[in-house]
């Protein structure tokens, strides 16, 4: 998923990439509210996080303006944390609101939920390459020929699918098919994902699931 960060401070927008990017999420960079403003209006994002006290525009202008043509969740961030600041934040159109200084673990439960919440639009199948994936009828085939999954390996490639072209985290794909937190010294993900990539590419020249090193797994046609 695509998150816009509209955030001035260089510390807390290393910070902040880093940590989402390592959740699986694709992160973008606007460090003040022209250019925030820019971004979201003309691409699409699946989240904006953004910072009230910007430089040039501030983010309350923003996200009034923004709201003037799209629905993009919010999530603010400030250091003005009053009822009254709350309130103004919210009735200008945002989702969400988290002061500063906060957990990041509770920024990115925010941000789940948020996501969640959000209206997406859903494809019947998906294909990558030769292979397709039937999510109403929970049929795999990869050219003609049709693939026997377990319902774990078929929710291992739908979630690979949907986010085909994104590197996803053990850690991630952990916390959505299994519902648990990673454990480093576990090999669960990896076998799960070799059992996996021996229905799905194992027999074909042409293979689809591939190994990042030191970040996760991708599924996308290299040819």
């Amino acid at each position: 998923m695509r998150i816009l960060l509209i955030e001035d401070e260089p510390k807390m927008t290393s910070y902040l990439r880093k940590g989402l990017t390592e959740a699986s999420y694709t992160v973008y960079i606007a460090d003040n509210g022209e250019d925030g403003l820019f971004l979201a209006l003309n691409e699409d994002f699946d989240l904006v996080v953004l910072d009230i006290m910007l430089p040039g525009i501030d983010g309350l202008k923003v996200l009034k303006e923004l709201r003037k043509q799209k629905e993009t969740p919010v999530l603010l961030l400030t250091a003005r944390d009053t009822v009254d600041d709350k309130v103004e934040g919210l009735e200008a159109g945002a989702d969400d609101y988290l002061s500063k200084p906060f957990a990041y673990a509770e920024l990115l439960a925010r941000i789940r939920s948020l996501l969640r919440r959000a209206p997406r639009a859903v494809k019947d199948i998906l294909r990558i390459g030769d292979l397709e994936v039937d999510l109403i009828k929970r049929r795999v085939r990869r050219g003609d020929a049709r693939l026997e999954l377990t319902a774990q390996e078929f929710a291992l490639l739908q979630l690979l699918a949907e986010r085909q072209g994104e590197v996803l985290t053990r850690q991630f794909i952990t916390s959505q098919i299994w519902d648990m937190n990673f454990d480093s010294d576990t090999n669960v993900v990896d076998a799960a994902v070799k059992r996996l990539r021996a229905k799905i590419d194992n027999t074909y020249s042409n293979k689809l699931l591939h190994t990042v090193r030191g970040m996760g797994y991708v599924l996308e046609d290299r040819s």
